[in-house]
């Protein structure tokens, strides 16, 4: 691949190219509803190369996270709509406009105290009355547990929360007794229920605990497909395939992995 450097305007003209008769059938076949899954993609591929450290892999990945927002941009452009310039005045006015304490009059000097002006200014540029408001302007199409944070986050703001992460905890046992209760009715909607109720209350615990709850899960995934294929690669020594045996066995290498994995990762 050519070391040549290019421009932010090289990169509007390849995709107006693209999107252009004598450009590529594929790009010229999209819409802002056909990309809406690439965007999504491309956000996930961005943190993944964030976390594995790899600066250059990180680059790339912000680059076609990039190409995503002016491949829009060039679409709403052909239609009229609005155009990349629209899209960066927007975003300026919106930074001047929520930093008031460096463009404004007004004093932030603690990051808290800069999010609580950045959502006042939010709360009235919006027009949102009342608490409620506030908390359906958090986004449903965030996932469940980032959602739930936010809403909580919010909520909190105006009293409603536990006074520690003992209320919290109580909170997730009570919930745990509930489910308890209904799981064996099989009233399917019930058991939805009381699981949500559930997951909720696991992500106020996290909350109160500074952790945020889709990153700690995501973690956890990790961590269980590296022990499943610790599983894998030793049920040879019982003599089995990992379909033949037991949850006993499987259980022995599972304890094995949390060791073997946890001292990989002190030698590296």
């Amino acid at each position: 691949m050519s070391d040549k450097r290019y421009t932010f305007q090289e990169l509007l003209d390849i995709m107006e190219l693209l999107r252009s008769e004598k450009g590529c059938p594929w790009d010229r076949e999209q819409t802002h509803e056909s990309l809406k899954r690439y965007l999504i993609e491309e956000t996930y591929e961005v943190l993944e190369a964030l976390d594995s450290g790899d600066k250059n892999r990180f680059a790339d990945e912000l680059g076609d996270l990039l190409l995503q927002i002016v491949f829009h941009a060039q679409i709403a452009k052909e239609e009229g709509t609005f155009s990349i310039d629209d899209i960066i005045s927007c975003i300026c006015r919106k930074m001047i406009a929520r930093h008031t304490h460096v463009f404004g009059q007004d004093k932030a000097d603690t990051p808290e105290e800069v999010l609580d002006n950045w959502e006042a200014i939010k709360k009235k540029e919006k027009g949102l009355k009342s608490y409620t408001q506030m908390l359906k302007d958090v986004s449903s199409y965030l996932p469940a547990l980032m959602r739930s944070y936010k809403v909580q986050q919010k909520a909190a703001k105006v009293g409603f929360d536990w006074d520690d992460v003992k209320g919290a905890i109580s909170k997730v046992k009570e919930e745990i007794n509930e489910l308890e209760q209904v799981y064996m009715t099989e009233n399917l909607g019930k058991i939805e229920e009381e699981i949500g109720d559930l997951l909720f209350a696991v992500v106020n615990v996290a909350r109160f605990l500074k952790v945020h709850p889709e990153l700690a899960l995501t973690n956890t995934i990790e961590k269980f497909i590296d022990r499943f294929e610790y599983i894998e690669k030793n049920c040879h020594r019982f003599g089995k395939t990992m379909e033949e045996m037991t949850l006993e066995e499987m259980d022995l290498l599972w304890d094995e992995a949390k060791t073997h994995i946890l001292q990989k990762k002190d030698k590296n």
